[in-house]
This record gives structure tokens, sequence and C-alpha cells, in this order.
């Protein structure tokens, strides 16, 4: 039987309008003014009258607006977080910190991925700068004069690179790659490769001008293979290039190289580390969870998202400069971490 025409039609349940600060004003007896003061600036105002604004504001499941909140005093008390590629288990823990220093300071990170993309990551910077207070760039894509160009808009903070003119918060390499290259000394290895990352990768680089040097002081050989896409798929795809290089040892660009290496060996019976050894960098999430267990350079990721984060809002003025987070930058050093894919030299 077809509806009557004149039949009302049913109607979705009107969503109740979100409370604003004249509700819990008038809830709390007191000015919008009062209200602002007491939400966004604990201390401002009597504590019996802060405290009767806090239970209206609860009662009404009020929440404060921070793009109004930033018409007066200029700051969103938003950060953005821009990475190449979220996948990434090396991003876990630069998000993880960087996050918790965000939520210490009350601010909210938004973050965007780029895919490994720098035409993408401009346009996400593009998105997102109108609407944080300052911008931090994580295994960035971007060129460096186009860096140069954002931080002249808000404060820009670079992870894991030096940019002439841009504050950068970059691990001490160094005590890692000696202990690593110590550690293959040791073992007999005099012949190494070197698995390079993105061509466009400062760090890939900064990693093989200092594992070259260190090996040449130490009389070892060292040759580089590559660029290499820092993937499973790259790492899986070198393996012969590395057995037609006869080294001893291979050190990956990162741990997710190295891993790829590491599966395509055991794929086509090549012993490790009985052929050869293999390191990584960064000791990512899983790099233990490989047969053998991955030896690889530590990289401290979780502190290096705090501390940019800190640097950030410093440019901001949104914090002071403090001890703490000069202590915190001090010891953002690399270090060695021994597993099973590492072994004595084969005979060559």
């Amino acid at each position: 039987m077809a509806a009557d025409a004149t039949e009302p039609r049913p109607t979705r349940a009107r969503a109740r309008a979100a409370a604003t600060i004249y509700d819990v004003a008038k809830l709390a007896g007191v000015n919008p003014s009062t209200v602002s003061r007491a939400l966004t600036q604990p201390g401002r105002v009597n504590a019996g009258t802060e405290a009767r604004i806090r239970e209206a504001a609860a009662q009404l499941k009020y929440r404060t607006n921070p793009m109004a909140r930033a018409l007066p005093t200029g700051r969103t008390k938003t950060l953005g977080l821009l990475i190449a590629d979220i996948t990434n288990p090396v991003i876990f823990g630069i998000v993880r910190g960087a996050e918790q220093a965000a939520g210490e300071f009350g601010y909210t990170l938004v973050f965007a991925e780029s895919q490994e993309s720098g035409e993408r990551e401009a346009r996400s910077a593009e998105r997102i700068l109108p609407a944080v207070d300052a911008l931090v760039l994580g295994t960035t894509r971007l060129p460096d004069e186009r860096i140069r160009e954002l931080a002249e808009v808000k404060p820009v903070v670079v992870l894991n690179r030096e940019i002439q003119g841009v504050s950068t918060v970059t691990p001490n390499l160094e005590p890692g790659i000696d202990q690593a290259l110590a550690h293959l000394e040791m073992l007999g290895h005099t012949s190494l490769v070197f698995l390079a990352g993105p061509a466009e990768s400062w760090m890939s680089r900064r990693r093989w001008d200092a594992l070259r040097t260190g090996a040449e002081a130490r009389g070892m050989t060292i040759a580089s293979i590559g660029p290499v896409e820092p993937t499973i798929d790259g790492g899986r795809g070198a393996l012969a290039r590395v057995i037609a290089s006869r080294a001893t040892a291979i050190i990956a660009y990162n741990d997710i190289m190295a891993i790829g290496l590491l599966r395509a060996a055991g794929e086509h019976g090549v012993l490790v580390p009985g052929v050869f050894s293999i390191l990584g960098f960064d000791d990512i999430f899983g790099s233990d969870f490989t047969s053998p267990a991955l030896t690889t350079v530590r990289s401290p990721l979780a502190a290096a998202g705090r501390y940019a984060v800190r640097k950030a809002l410093e440019l901001a003025g949104a914090v002071e400069a403090d001890d703490a987070a000069a202590v915190e930058a001090a010891t953002l050093e690399t270090e060695l971490v021994i597993r099973g894919s590492t072994g004595p030299a084969r005979a060559v």
C-alpha cells in the first residue's frame, strides 16, 4: 500500500547544540569574561569561583575552542608534525615523544603524511601552517629553500637534518657508528658495504660520511650501494648486489632495509651471519623479532620527538628555555645494540 503523500516524513533527531561560554557563565552566575579567565588562565580568579565555573562547564560538557581562543591570543595551542611515511616504525617513537611533550604543555598535535613525496609534503604544509603555532618536520623530503620559506611564516623545527638558518634536532651519530665499527673490527671484518637510503635523504648522506671516515681510520674498506628504497622490498632487492660485492658486513641505512635484506638472504639459503653480517640503524620496534635478531645502531627517537616539540614551543614563545631542555638535548646520542645478525667474518 502506497504511503499517503500527506503523511509526515520521519525526521532525524537534531543534535543538541554545543554549550557556549555564555551558557557556562549563566549557570555559574558570572560574566563570560570570568569564565574565559578561569578556563584558560588558571589562578586568575577566586578559587571558589573557578571551581564553580569548572563544575558548570563539566555539567554542560563545554569544551574550549582553540581557534576561537586564538583570536585574542594569536595562538591556537596546536602544533603540526609532517612525516614522510606513517608505516615506517621510526615514526612511532618520534610521534610518541612529540605527543608527550605537546600534551605536557597543553598543546594538541596534528600530523600529515607525505608518502615520501616532497610535492605532497609542500601541499600539506601549506594547509596546516595557518592553523598551528609551529611546525615540526620529521623525515622531511622538502628542499632546504622551501623549508626556509616555511620558517619565515611560522616557527619550524626539522628532525634528522641540518639546514642553515633553521632550527634542527639531530642525534649524535658518532658514538653509535664508532661502536658499530669497533664491533665489526673485533669480529675480523675488513670489507664493508653501506646500503644507502633515498638520494634526497640528508641522514643517509650523513651516515655514509661518518661510516666512510670511521672505516678508513680503522683500515677497513667500505663501498656504497644505492640509493635504495628505504623499505623491506628495497632491502630485499639489494641481495644480488650485496653478494656480488663480496663484503663480509653490510650496514643498511635503516632497520627496515636491513630486515628486507635479512629475509631475502634466508629465502635464498644465504646464512647470516655466516656469509655476511647485517647491521641496521634506528632500533625500531620489531628489530629484535627477526631470526636472527638484528644488530642495530639505536637512535633516541622518542627523545628527539620530545625535544623537537619543546624547541618549537620555545620558538613560538609558548614556553621558556630551561636547563632541563638543554640536558635532554645533550642526551641525543646513538648507541650500538648487539644481537644475532653479526658474527665473525668469513674467510675470503
